[in-house]
């Protein structure tokens, strides 16, 4: 399958700040993993979660544990981006997206990322791995699934 075509769980769109820029007028490389992680946060809201919620008796997050991108066009003050997360996988404690990025949607992406994150709690002894907790485990396989349909 293209970049266009894989199926994607959520999208989100977003406009370009000047800030975000360099000198060249091109977003700065750095800004594309902030926006994976600003993407994440919106689709674990739209599923009814956060980064950092209490499920049970856990207080949980979930942090990066590996994190990439590969720019392939350059990206402008005042572009809109539209951001395409995928489940690229759901582990015992982690998950890894996709992201794809888009100027126009029917050309190939501008950048493709990739974040894994693991559930953890934390807790008087510090922060622990532990099983994604049924609830949220549930809404990313629902997710996951009808995004392959």
């Amino acid at each position: 399958m293209s970049g266009n075509e894989r199926p994607c769980c959520f999208e989100f769109r977003r406009r370009v700040e000047f800030h975000e820029t360099d000198l060249a007028g091109i977003v700065h490389f750095s800004n594309f993993y902030r926006y994976m992680e600003t993407a994440e946060h919106a689709f674990l809201r739209s599923l009814g979660h956060s980064i950092h919620e209490q499920v049970g008796e856990a207080e949980i997050g979930w942090p990066r544990v590996r994190a990439s991108c590969q720019f392939r066009r350059p990206v402008r003050y005042d572009d809109v981006l539209t951001i395409r997360l995928s489940i690229e996988e759901i582990r015992t404690r982690s998950v890894r997206y996709g992201f794809r990025f888009f100027v126009d949607p029917d050309d190939p992406p501008v950048a493709e990322g990739e974040v894994v994150t693991v559930c953890v709690r934390f807790g008087r002894h510090g922060i622990e791995p532990i099983p994604i907790p049924g609830p949220v485990r549930t809404g990313l396989e629902k997710a996951r699934d009808a995004a392959g349909e």
